[in-house]
């Protein structure tokens, strides 16, 4: 995950100075203030002397689910011949759920049927991932993408994060998966 991308995620998490951004995620300055420039300049949000006020979070997520690019994340694929409710409990304990399996935990629903489980994980959970997952050829069912360290305390992304993975994938029914988010959020404010 790019560091641009981590700042939107603190932005939607609360934070209102650059500055406190640069020290929660340890980059620069300049890295965060390059990541809001395009946010200020599409009118999501509102600079100020000290800070920045989000304004339009619709804007600013739609700007962000179109520049993620999901794929570049992925560090691992592979196959197993279970359900995916089977793949779900067999997960490393540090995983963190996204797309599919991370919309049904939170709202305890789900849309369409799916068949994929994709996981944000740190190199030691990829390890014992790749023990409980061996590669297997097919089409891939379980899809890993590397978390990045200090990133998520949660065992689910945020609505936010599951807004711009939901965004990139190419399954049929993520539409729908996404559709039902936006629906939940906009009840959320």
């Amino acid at each position: 995950m790019l560091k641009s991308e981590m700042v939107f995620l603190e932005i939607f998490r609360g934070a209102k100075t650059q500055k406190e951004i640069a020290e929660k995620l340890c980059i620069s300055l300049s890295t965060v203030n390059n990541a809001v420039k395009p946010l200020a300049r599409i009118g999501a949000i509102e600079k100020r002397n000290f800070g920045f006020r989000l304004i339009d979070k619709e804007k600013a997520l739609a700007f962000w689910a179109s520049a993620r690019n999901l794929e570049k994340d992925i560090v691992y694929k592979t196959r197993a011949n279970l359900p995916v409710t089977e793949i779900e409990r067999l997960m490393p304990s540090g995983v963190v759920f996204t797309a599919f399996t991370a919309f049904r935990l939170k709202f305890r629903e789900v849309p369409a049927d799916y068949s994929e489980v994709y996981v944000y994980a740190k190199e030691e959970e990829l390890v014992e991932l790749k023990k409980r997952f061996p590669k297997k050829d097919g089409p891939a069912n379980i899809i890993v993408l590397l978390e990045p360290e200090k990133f998520m305390t949660e065992k689910i992304v945020p609505n936010e994060l599951l807004f711009a993975d939901l965004w990139n994938l190419k399954e049929w029914y993520a539409k729908e998966f996404l559709n039902k988010l936006k629906q939940k959020m906009k009840a959320e404010q």
